[in-house]
């Protein structure tokens, strides 16, 4: 027979895994991820952008819908209203007046030009270079700001201060005069100007947020966001059981169909603007030949990994763009395929020798993957590869690395921007347009961007200056369809699938309208 005290411990924990949510306040992990950085030029792992949507000073935000919304801006730009000029070189902002930082200071346009200069100092380890070499910058006022291109841009609102970017306005009172960022203090606790503002960075344990009391948008309803980096995601099911947590975004595999089954938890699924596939760093010898990539499509199962792996929170994909993007090209579906396969790679010159393993002038087919640790659909995809790979004679090293090793930008060694694998396991995505300057162009090699496949065509570097280039909706959809044929025909990356944004949360949540472009939808309505 139980006690009274093990009969109220028993009731304890049914209560706790109902939800123990504290009023007001919000805690949440996305994508079992870690961070290392909080300024958005230094941070390319995933939670940077739903915390630079809650905290840092960006003109626009995005709604449920994909829709831009003004922020610090009184207006997007356009012609109609004649921020953007006749010939698309020249794009106006214009600042709400009387904005304020997070520490009470004045934001004007003088903080945009300070970040430009930043965002352009060589020596600054920024994720994107490329977006800066196109334009210069000027203030006619304190209001106003100008982007000056040197040819016509119509894809500006995806690139410059918003979450989805990489980028933020820089409190020029706080960093500068000086535009050395790489050791900054205000890497670890920036001042920004959004809803919530930083009040303690523990790292490794916690990024705790406080309403900004300087925010021009008002006071949002909770009182605190609490970030926990947990990076395993039994762990964060646990915490989300437990009431540790209250939200849990981007949830893959096994536990995004478990989690449903949690009492006093909601489910919401979305379709998000992120590929996960396979990554070849086309440099790597046994890689760069692109009939090995493309044997190893076709030995690749994506049915198999949709429905096994991901547990069909997936669209399987051949496309390395969205298909949530208007310009998205819907290219058919590659078979599932071996014989084809094993047939690509006889005629490429790799015979299968001793241990039904391939090899070539005396060099065996032995591919290294690479995959970050505590996540389990990567590395159950892993095995799933070994298994295919292996039946037609490639050999299968798997490296699991830490989310801080994985990610890194390649100054400080980090595994997919250092190029230290033949094939990474991972996902990208989150652009606004079918733009793939950040991923597949020339110029956006590591450490100048996220080209981390180091693919380099000249021909899709032209299509896609021409993409940029376009205000008009029909010839830029052309356009990027013919990036799209020669991406996919060149195998740099196996698209495998559109992820399903898969968040669940205390049923007490209330506010949360996420979508492609946001974690959140207005931060503002937010509560617990």
């Amino acid at each position: 027979m139980m006690r009274v005290s093990q009969i109220f411990a028993v009731l304890a924990i049914g209560l706790l895994s109902l939800g123990a949510y504290t009023p007001h306040v919000l805690r949440f992990n996305y994508d079992e991820d870690d961070i290392a950085n909080l300024n958005p030029f230094l941070e390319s792992a995933p939670p940077n952008a739903p915390l630079a949507e809650l905290t840092a000073a960006e003109f626009v935000r995005f709604d449920s819908t994909g829709k831009p919304i003004p922020d610090l801006v009184t207006a997007i730009p356009s012609k109609a209203n004649h921020g953007i000029s006749a010939d698309g070189r020249t794009i106006t902002w214009h600042l709400r007046h009387g904005l304020l930082w997070s520490d009470g200071e004045p934001l004007t346009s003088a903080d945009v030009l300070y970040t430009y200069r930043v965002a352009t100092d060589n020596d600054n380890n920024i994720v994107l270079r490329q977006p800066w070499d196109r334009l210069t910058m000027t203030a006619p006022d304190a209001n106003t700001v100008v982007f000056h291109f040197k040819k016509p841009y119509a894809l500006f609102l995806g690139d410059y201060f918003s979450p989805i970017s990489n980028t933020a306005v820089l409190p020029m009172h706080v960093l500068g005069p000086g535009t050395k960022i790489n050791q900054a203090a205000y890497n670890g606790l920036p001042v920004g100007a959004g809803p919530f503002r930083y009040s303690a960075f523990n790292r490794g344990d916690s990024i705790v947020m406080e309403p900004n009391p300087y925010y021009w948008g008002g006071r949002p309803r909770l009182d605190k966001i609490i970030y926990r980096p947990i990076t395993d995601e039994n762990t964060d099911f646990t915490a989300l059981q437990t009431g540790d947590i209250d939200l849990w975004e981007l949830i893959n595999g096994a536990l995004a169909q478990r989690v449903g089954t949690l009492p006093g938890k909601s489910v919401m699924r979305t379709q998000s603007g992120i590929v996960s596939g396979i990554y070849f760093n086309t440099q790597r010898p046994l890689v760069s030949d692109r009939r090995v990539r493309e044997a190893l499509r076709y030995a690749t199962d994506q049915e198999t990994i949709v429905n096994k792996i991901a547990l069909g929170n997936g669209l399987v994909q051949r496309s390395v763009i969205p298909s949530n993007l208007p310009d998205y090209l819907a290219l058919p579906l590659i078979p599932y395929d071996p014989k084809r396969a094993a047939a690509i790679l006889d005629q490429a010159g790799w015979k299968l020798g001793p241990g039904g393993v391939r090899s070539k002038n005396g060099v065996p087919l032995a591919i290294e993957l690479a995959i970050p640790g505590g996540y389990a659909p990567s590395a159950n995809e892993a095995n799933i590869l070994q298994q295919d790979w292996n039946a037609i004679g490639v050999h299968v090293n798997t490296h699991v690395w830490s989310d801080a090793s994985f990610f890194a930008p390649s100054a400080s060694g980090g595994v997919v921007q250092s190029g230290k694998f033949d094939a990474a396991l991972l996902s990208q995505g989150g652009t606004y347009y079918a733009d793939v300057s950040q991923y597949f162009i020339c110029a956006s090699i590591p450490p100048n961007g996220f080209n981390i496949v180091r693919y380099c065509n000249p021909k899709v570097d032209a299509l896609n200056a021409q993409y940029q280039q376009t205000f008009d909706p029909v010839e830029r959809k052309k356009l990027s369809a013919e990036v799209q044929r020669t991406i996919d025909a060149d195998v740099p990356v196996i698209a495998v699938y559109q992820r399903l944004a898969v968040s669940a949360f205390d049923s007490h949540l209330r506010g949360l309208h996420q979508g492609p472009f946001t974690a959140f939808g207005n931060p503002l309505d937010l509560d617990i």
